[in-house]
């Protein structure tokens, strides 16, 4: 059997060690073979391919990104010459002897995957994403070490801020789920964590900030880039459309910390994490989790147990029909977020 794999959407760490444990274990058990497909969808779509080996994934295992590239190629949309984008990629498979694709990636780049296989293409589907929002896995790999970026910022920022009396504000990654923003806050000692799945009130989040310089220390608020006031809608960067049709978020730690000086009339600024969060090598937890995925992933190819995707439940690796992880994402449950709540002002 000929396998391609592919990453798409946005990188994170472990991307790496999943390729390396689907190669390893694939060659050295099955007897498989590897083509690797560049930049996510777009390599299927336009044939471009790279080998993949034991000697193309030797010492890949602490870096960080994809040796494959990724991308944001919505497949759906990408028809050309009287082809659709489907057709294409079903075209290039048979003339290159792919038998099937595993497909590592987030919501969007798991939803074509969901839809392909339904279509036609045998796939196999391993969780990816920072947000940690994927239903149907109690975690991602990558998210533990974007957590643990945000927190050692946070940590950082502590000293400045007392140092200076201001409140600072840092904004990490969440369109839709505060995962990051819950965990971080939590780890790194914030006085307020604002998520997408609770709208503020921008007078009770200035109650907390002045409650802390009460206490002669200085605040940190935690924001996820989704999150946004009660009386507003999401903050935007711009109008601009990804070709998964998600607007471009940003913006809302800097209306924070408007807000908070006209407000209370403290110092603030805002520190953007942005990027960061998703480079640098993985954690030693996503490196073993995005193992066992890989391992889990190339056996279930192996079986031919296709429309499935590997799931972390407890400490079991798990297969899950596709579909279900894609159905709809997971959010920060109300309780979780009041555990939270104790530790504001």
């Amino acid at each position: 059997m000929r396998v391609g794999v592919l990453t798409g959407g946005g990188d994170c760490p472990g991307l790496n060690a999943v390729i390396r444990a689907i190669v390893r274990r694939g060659i050295q058990e099955y007897g498989l073979e590897f083509v690797g497909f560049r930049d996510g969808w777009r390599g299927p779509l336009e044939a471009d391919t790279v080998p993949l080996d034991v000697p193309a994934v030797r010492g890949i295992l602490p870096r960080g990104g994809t040796i494959l590239g990724s991308s944001r190629t919505n497949p759906f949309k990408e028809g050309r010459a009287g082809r659709s984008g489907v057709e294409r990629i079903k075209d290039n498979m048979s003339d290159l002897g792919i038998d099937a694709l595993i497909v590592i990636g987030g919501e969007d780049t798991l939803g074509a995957a969901a839809r392909m296989n339904a279509m036609g293409i045998p796939v196999v589907g391993v969780p990816k994403t920072i947000d940690n929002d994927l239903g149907a896995t109690d975690y991602t790999f990558g998210f533990d070490t974007a957590v643990n970026i945000a927190m050692e910022a946070i940590d950082r920022l502590h000293t400045t801020a007392e140092s200076h009396h201001r409140a600072l504000i840092v904004e990490v990654m969440g369109r839709h789920a505060g995962w990051i923003a819950l965990h971080a806050g939590l780890a790194g000692g914030a006085n307020v964590i604002l998520i997408p799945e609770r709208p503020f009130d921008i007078e009770q989040v200035c109650g907390y900030v002045e409650h802390r310089f009460q206490t002669r220390y200085a605040p940190i608020v935690v924001v996820a880039e989704g999150a946004h006031p009660l009386t507003d809608e999401l903050s935007l960067t711009s109008g601009d459309l990804d070709e998964f049709g998600h607007v471009r978020l940003g913006g809302v730690g800097s209306f924070l910390a408007r807000e908070i000086e006209k407000r209370t009339g403290k110092e603030a600024r805002c520190t953007v994490l942005g990027h960061v969060q998703r480079g640098g090598t993985p954690t030693a937890f996503d490196r073993v989790l995005a193992t066992r995925f890989g391992l889990r992933a190339v056996q279930a190819v192996y079986e031919e147990s296709f429309g499935t995707m590997v799931a972390l439940r407890g400490t079991r690796i798990d297969l899950v029909p596709i579909t279900e992880a894609t159905r709809e994402l997971k959010l920060v449950p109300p309780d979780r977020y009041a555990e939270s709540e104790v530790f504001f002002g």
